[in-house]
């Protein structure tokens, strides 16, 4: 059959439609979020003679469609929090029926304003799903008097969502308003019964409320308002991409969201809206570090590790790929957990991992080589895991997944899968397939080095970089700070200092890039740390022997504050050493 659209039907066809549930919604569409004061609005521009936009509409005739992907009722009775889901309905050889495409939010909340009830918190009650902290409420209209034209809610006719105790309440006290329960509107069959309802009110002479319950039964029984396009596809993918391009406005829904609705349509054993968020959950769980990944992260490594196409396209998430997702997820979220615990055992935080696509590579090659158990054991891996810092930490000082990383991870992966017998982290082959790219390379050319140096100490790079330098840390057991040699509250309160200072060297002292950079910053374990605060350099390494070489400080030089221009001259030297060994 030809797709196109359709002759519209009423408001009242299409509230039998879905009571019929010849009107479903696929699992593409994700959950109502329309509040009581955008379905008010919705029916007060219906009955201002706005148009309704047009719907979409996906008839489904294809048995494994129905067999296969999920679909469900429209919400009728909505409790926030306790009732927010669709409930999922059986198509398994179910008659045709049409699916709705474009509009589930306005039809959904023309059924609910009609038939159904929204119920909502009360403001200073308790989440408990009774009438008293989450009262049901229906949608009435105000019959009483025209609205003021200037009112706050800038409407012509006054839908409220109301309880009935607030409708017991204005019969006794406040004789301004008579209050309509719109889905009483469907009861009244023909126009001759809606005259007898009127009559036997005592509204025939009452210009206003006439007229008013007369349209609402217009627009409710004889105005074809559901205007409606009618794909009759029965591939898949046409129906999403559909589905992609007519659902770009009204509320937002991204591709991500999109994708997650094909795979929840599409898994059979497991469910993905709750799957891929409790992954989210836990790795932002981990050891207080509050990483942030999206949904679009957790699809991408589904991509990554499954298919040689990391790309997201449509094509890419066909029904093999998702099956494939759903019989390897429960090994790939406790790959992305495990690598993430990683991450956060190496000593990094939300605020340092900036590039999370960096752990990719890394859930890679802990999925693929079956270290889950493994890699986070303190006793193995030791040398795996060094090459993994040494890649994080420069991947992301070097910025490699800035803009698109599509081409960056695809490059990565075809490394990674022809060296899965090895068992090394490949680092040093990643290096080599990037050194010729000026933009995505791992190298660390003089500039360069001369720009890291300096960084300030608020800065997230900071850590990276002194994670580089200092990577003898036992990151894995302990916290470790970032820390002033020469300390910060020496240089804040300067004048105390300022008598011993040659001269000739004050604004160098004040230069926060002297003082408060990697020049003159240090990595220590917390307990060294709390040791030092806010000693002075000299008194702090006569009292806990302190290595300089492993602290990359400078021997042989004085340490006193007078002679802090020829250290961070001496140590600058030093630490471009130090960077060029550790890259080379």
């Amino acid at each position: 059959m030809i797709s196109g659209f359709e002759k519209p039907i009423t408001i009242q066809q299409a509230i039998k439609h879905i009571d019929k549930r010849e009107y479903l919604l696929p699992a593409l569409q994700r959950q109502f979020v329309w509040s009581t004061a955008q379905i008010e609005i919705l029916f007060d521009s219906i009955m201002r003679d706005y148009p309704i936009n047009s719907f979409m509409l996906w008839r489904v005739t294809d048995s494994s469609i129905k067999n296969n992907f999920k679909f469900y009722e429209f919400l009728k009775k909505y409790r926030e929090r306790y009732n927010e889901l669709n409930p999922e309905f059986e198509t398994k050889g179910y008659e045709d029926f049409y699916a709705v495409i474009d509009g589930q939010q306005r039809l959904t909340s023309i059924y609910i304003g009609l038939k159904g009830s929204y119920a909502y918190k009360e403001y200073k009650k308790w989440w408990i799903n009774d009438e008293t902290n989450l009262p049901t409420r229906f949608l009435y209209l105000d019959i009483s008097n025209p609205i003021h034209e200037d009112n706050e809610r800038k409407v012509q006719y006054d839908f409220r969502f109301l309880r009935e105790k607030d409708i017991v309440w204005h019969a006794e006290h406040d004789s301004n308003k008579l209050w309509f329960k719109v889905g009483d509107i469907l009861t009244i069959g023909d126009r001759n019964a809606l005259d007898n309802f009127i009559e036997e009110n005592g509204w025939l002479g009452d210009i206003f409320k006439k007229g008013t319950l007369r349209k609402l039964w217009t627009i409710v029984h004889e105005r074809p308002l559901i205007n409606y396009y009618l794909e009759n596809s029965q591939d898949l993918s046409t129906v999403l991409d559909i589905f992609i391009r007519t659902n770009s406005g009204g509320e937002p829904l991204s591709f991500s969201d999109l994708l997650m609705s094909l795979i929840t349509a599409s898994w059979k054993n497991l469910d993905a809206r709750k799957e891929i968020p409790d992954v989210i959950n836990q790795v932002f769980a981990i050891r207080g570090r509050e990483f942030h990944i999206t949904k679009d992260f957790v699809l991408k490594t589904c991509l990554v590790l499954l298919n040689d196409n990391v790309k997201f396209q449509i094509k890419n998430f066909d029904e093999a790929n998702i099956v494939n997702f759903e019989e390897h997820w429960l090994e790939i979220k406790k790959a992305i957990i495990t690598s993430f615990e990683l991450v956060a055992n190496l000593g990094l935080t939300n605020f340092t991992l900036r590039a999370k696509n960096a752990v990719i590579p890394i859930i890679y090659f802990i999925y693929h080589k079956k270290l889950v158990g493994e890699i986070n054991h303190p006793l193995k891996h030791n040398h795996v895991r060094a090459l993994i810092h040494k890649w994080l930490l420069i991947s992301l000082l070097k910025g490699v997944f800035g803009g698109q990383s599509d081409s960056v991870l695809t490059k990565i992966r075809k490394i990674m899968s022809l060296k899965l017998n090895d068992p090394k982290f490949p680092f040093q082959d990643i290096v080599d397939e990037f050194a010729s790219d000026p933009s995505k390379n791992l190298t660390f050319d003089s500039a360069f080095v001369d720009e890291i140096l300096k960084t300030q100490y608020e800065d997230p790079q900071a850590h990276l970089i002194l994670s580089l330098l200092y990577p003898n840390l036992d990151y894995f057991n302990q916290d470790t700070h970032k820390d002033h040699l020469y300390s910060a509250n020496l240089f804040r309160n300067l004048d105390k200092y300022i008598s011993i200072i040659p001269e000739s060297d004050i604004d160098f002292y004040k230069d926060p890039q002297n003082w408060n950079s990697i020049l003159n910053l240090q990595m220590l374990n917390g307990s060294l740390n709390s040791s030092k605060k806010d000693k002075h350099l000299k008194v702090w390494i006569e009292e806990n022997e302190i290595d300089l070489i492993s602290h990359i400080i400078p021997s042989h030089i004085r340490l006193e504050v007078s002679n802090f221009r020829e250290f961070i001259e001496v140590r600058k030297l030093l630490l471009i050493k130090r960077i060029t060994e550790i890259v080379a």
